[in-house]
């Protein structure tokens, strides 16, 4: 038993530890890396204050104004005499020298000036960018009313933002009017519901408007006032952290790498290389160096979700999570996982600078070489205990509570939790795309650490993904960061002929590494029995999972585009298509869309079941109607598609609407039926659309035949519903799209590899009507 090992080891004890000089030594890189953290935590809290004003504009005033006082030009004669009577008006002592009197004047009118300046232009972009007319224009048919907007916030915008500095000028998520989200609701349950039951939504709906519906408004409306986002907290409390379910398929999502392409079949090498591209863009988002992202290189987005991507762990509780987020200063190391052995592995050396990929190839090796060998003489319990993370989150915290809260174990787990994140190094290589899906989704049961804000997976031929918690941030923040590594080995040289790391270059002078310590579990009868219990429930869980990944290779976005269609809604439509194909009704369907042009802002729902798309289906399936009427309205539902999008972008969907007014019934005692109702019914069909090419950097064109086989085909979920699917499709180039399908084995109605050749058979259908 780990126990009655680690009670006999010696404790690993260097003799430095034992010096004086040595401790004094480490006390002054502790306080110079105290003084460099706390300057860029000063100068960004500085820079974001001030923006989209900067403190040069502050020194070329106080210059220009001292200029004028001593110099009095008569160019700027009224200009100087009016400097000159605000310099008479100071409280100075009546012998205070003129230079000295100019001087302090100077800066004291440029400070006053400065902040003027700064709350005019943080006030006036606040408003500038609330405007949302430019969304509901064609990109390539701008008017000159929006292209004169657009060119206004470029000017009032400032220049070289940091990661956060456009976060108070970003405006609030509005309120949407409780009539016109009542109206939308009843519009999207048209073609779900029989004429009874619409009759009675609609009944039910105007019973809450004239009823409780205003007051809960009114305090939606005061939230909104006060708080930075008037439901993103909610949705992240009750929604993510108060959810039973285990993380496992239900929450966490996965993503992949380069398709075909790999560029290094050597494990340890792209597992450097990755996790030191990762701990880079980790490091310039601890900076605020990364630049905040802009829409049509114009328009900020909310960048409050990076924040917590790395070094985050959501905490098991028995009615409710917690997410906790630690500073760079206590996490400075990554938790590696071998053969169930997990290593802690320190990512700085004793200079402070980040350890170099041909360091992190040599430790990886070593941790490859450790486990093996020891993996026989550790119980299989003990090379288990990840298992534990994969339970339901009620039964998980129990187990934690009862084993994790004292001696060695909550020594170990005090160290994953603040791990940057963890790192995988698998024995066992995919046999194809969907396999490769599935062990980066849920893995054998007893892999994958579960809380972490990230696991970084590593497969024995160079291949590698993620595993990502969803609490913290969603899916495109993580892509962007995913797509930097991905990109960067595309545009750079990082691996010799060989496979192994491309060395750093001579002028890096690496330190002293301290070496990977294995990490040593005490486990007792009772919790070797639930670590059992665990990965057997795991390992029906994951059996239960059927996920399929596709590639759609008969065209991509590009002749979409070119039949005057919105490539999401056409894949929309498709898969309203396929799905009553598959079943001979609609259903209730969620696709994600980011509402980040507002602060703190996250997701909203499109329902893309409309009347519209519905008239388009029957219409299709009836084949009675000619191609050109069929066009038609297909392209009336793509573009009621399209409004739908801009709409849940702009704050004005129904979902998080509706969600806000049902907390607030719940916190004031409230019982209503109508919310009760809406809040309950399923999600059969659950979307997303991956984002792509977010990185600002000069990247080669990825629909130029080299690099096809370097795009990504995103990532994917499980199953919202048990009885529905989970779709998310990736258009990396003009000429594919790939598709993540799942769904649960146990439900006898659902098969991802029927509805995926539907889904193509749809789309390939559809495209006929528009072919010529």
């Amino acid at each position: 038993m780990a126990e009655a090992r680690s009670a006999v080891a010696t404790p690993r004890v260097q003799k430095k530890d034992l010096g004086t000089t040595d401790s004094f030594d480490d006390l002054v890189k502790s306080y110079r890396q105290m003084i460099i953290r706390n300057y860029f935590r000063f100068r960004n809290s500085i820079r974001n204050g001030v923006w989209p004003t900067s403190t040069n504009n502050l020194g070329v005033a106080c210059g220009f104004s001292l200029y004028l006082l001593e110099y009095e030009p008569a160019s700027a004669h009224a200009l100087t005499a009016h400097l000159k009577q605000a310099v008479a008006a100071l409280p100075l002592p009546s012998k205070t020298p003129k230079w000295l009197a100019n001087l302090v004047g100077s800066v004291g009118l440029s400070f006053v000036f400065f902040m003027i300046l700064m709350k005019v232009r943080q006030y006036l972009l606040r408003i500038l960018l609330a405007y949302r007319g430019w969304m509901y224009e064609n990109v390539r048919e701008v008017s000159w009313k929006n292209k004169l907007w657009g060119l206004t916030v470029k000017f009032v915008s400032g220049y070289q933002p940091s990661l956060y500095s456009c976060q108070r000028s970003l405006p609030r998520m509005p309120v949407p009017a409780i009539d016109e989200t009542l109206s939308k609701l009843l519009d999207s349950l048209k073609p779900l519901c029989s004429e009874e039951e619409f009759k009675d939504y609609s009944k039910q709906a105007q019973d809450f408007e004239c009823s409780i519906g205003p007051r809960l408004q009114r305090l939606l409306y005061l939230k909104s006032w006060w708080a930075p986002n008037y439901v993103s907290d909610w949705w992240e409390k009750y929604v993510y952290l108060m959810s039973r379910c285990p993380l496992v398929i239900n929450s966490n999502y996965y993503a992949l790498d380069h398709y075909i392409w790999t560029p290094t079949s050597r494990q340890v090498s792209r597992a450097a290389n990755v996790v030191h591209s990762i701990l880079s863009i980790k490091r310039q988002i601890d900076r605020e160096e990364l630049q905040p992202l802009l829409l049509r290189n114009t328009i900020p987005i909310c960048m409050a979700q990076y924040e917590r991507l790395f070094s985050t762990v959501r905490v098991p509780g028995e009615e409710i999570d917690e997410l906790l987020h630690f500073d760079s200063q206590e996490s400075r190391h990554i938790v590696v996982w071998r053969q169930g052995l997990f290593y802690q592995l320190g990512i700085y050396d004793d200079k402070n600078q980040l350890l170099s990929v041909t360091v992190l190839e040599k430790l990886f090796q070593d941790i490859i070489d450790d486990a093996d060998k020891h993996k026989e003489s550790v119980s299989e319990s003990e090379r288990s205990v990840a298992a534990l993370t994969g339970l339901p989150r009620t039964e998980w915290a129990r187990i934690l509570r009862e084993n994790f809260k004292s001696g060695i174990n909550k020594d170990n787990m005090d160290l994953i939790n603040k791990a940057v994140c963890m790192v995988v190094l698998s024995d066992k290589v995919p046999e194809n795309l969907s396999e490769k899906g599935k062990m980066l989704l849920h893995s054998d049961g007893r892999t994958l650490w579960c809380d972490k804000s990230v696991n970084v997976f590593f497969f024995p031929d160079g291949q590698c993904g993620l595993n990502v918690e969803h609490s913290m941030a969603d899916a495109p923040v993580m892509g962007h960061v995913w797509e930097y590594a991905m990109t960067m080995e595309v545009i750079e040289r990082r691996y010799l002929d060989s496979g192994q790391v491309m060395p750093p270059p001579k002028s890096f002078k690496p330190g002293n590494v301290t070496h990977p310590r294995r990490i040593i579990w005490d486990i007792t009868d009772s919790l070797e029995k639930q670590i059992n219990k665990a990965y057997a429930f795991n390992q029906k869980n994951n059996d239960d999972l059927d996920l399929v990944i596709r590639e759609h290779t008969k065209f991509g976005k590009g002749v979409i585009k070119k039949a005057k269609i919105s490539p999401d809604a056409f894949i929309q439509i498709s898969l309203q298509l396929a799905y009553y194909r598959h079943t001979g009704r609609f259903c209730q369907t969620y696709e994600a869309s980011a509402t980040r042009l507002y602060q703190n802002g996250r997701t909203e729902t499109v329902r893309s079941c409309t009347e519209e798309s519905s008239a388009f289906v029957r219409a299709m399936v009836s084949s009675k109607m000619s191609k050109e009427e069929l066009l038609q309205l297909l392209r009336v539902a793509g573009i009621r598609h399209q409004k739908l999008y801009r709409d849940a972008m702009n704050g004005l969907g129904i979902d998080r609407h509706l969600f806000a007014l049902f907390v607030v019934s719940k916190g004031l005692g409230y019982e209503s039926q109508f919310l009760e109702s809406v809040m309950r019914r399923p999600w059969t069909l659950s979307t997303s659309q991956q984002p792509q090419q977010q990185i600002q950097a000069n990247t080669p064109d990825i629909n130029l035949e080299p690099f096809r086989k370097m795009c990504s085909p995103g990532g994917g979920f499980g199953p919202v519903s048990d009885e529905g699917y989970g779709v998310s499709y990736m258009l990396p180039t003009e000429y594919n799209i790939f598709f993540h399908v799942s769904s649960k084995r146990s439900c006898p109605t659902t098969d991802s590899s029927k509805f995926a050749d539907l889904i193509f058979k749809s789309m390939n259908d559809i495209r006929l009507l528009f072919d010529s």
